[in-house]
């Protein structure tokens, strides 16, 4: 059975799983880096996660945070959750936004704006350490939403497997691993939560 993040089936885009939660690569990512986190149980509002649903969520989301930062070389993390359609939200699926940020990336508190505006967008397809650290540091600008164009599955599949395999290795030589995160995404049943 397929995961989904509300509606949309996105197991392909799946990098870590864990008991109630699992993250996954972005279609419009910020930055490159800028992935998701989110809890099993399809459900619009934290408030609606049970408590044992709801600590699995913030410890995924601080592991994934860990992760990030280490593969990335973040100086920092924006951690975003929007709650609500007032807030921001744009789907309703509880889901925390996890953004690498740099002392010298040049978006202060903008990220957030950029968030709001429609969650993001990529420079390039797939950059990483040496040649992306560098366009990193040259500051970053964000293109007008009409320009802004979703990845392709592919290039998300390649990211979310390369994701897979480096958090796997990091988890398994700081001892963060544990037998449970040993999951196949087409395994898992979703619960339905309120609706």
């Amino acid at each position: 059975m397929p995961l989904f993040f509300h509606k949309f089936p996105i197991t392909s885009q799946v990098f870590h799983i864990s008991k109630h939660s699992y993250a996954l690569v972005n279609l419009k990512p910020i930055v490159s880096g800028h992935v998701l986190v989110v809890p099993l149980r399809r459900v619009p509002r934290l408030s609606d996660l049970p408590e044992s649903e709801s600590i699995d969520f913030f410890q995924t989301v601080q592991r994934v945070q860990k992760f990030i930062s280490h593969i990335y070389c973040s100086d920092s993390i924006n951690l975003g959750i929007q709650d609500g359609l007032a807030a921001g939200q744009s789907v309703p699926h509880v889901h925390c936004h996890i953004i690498p940020r740099y002392l010298k990336d040049g978006w202060g508190d903008g990220i957030y704006t950029a968030l709001e505006e429609s969650e993001g967008m990529m420079k390039k397809d797939f950059m990483i350490r040496n040649g992306w650290w560098k366009d990193v540091c040259q500051g970053m600008n964000v293109e007008n939403d009409d320009e802004r164009r979703p990845r392709t599955m592919g290039a998300m599949e390649k990211e979310a497997d390369w994701l897979r395999k480096e958090m796997n290795q990091w988890m398994k030589n700081t001892g963060e691993w544990k037998q449970e995160f040993d999951i196949d995404p087409n395994s898992i049943v979703q619960e339905e939560g309120k609706q």
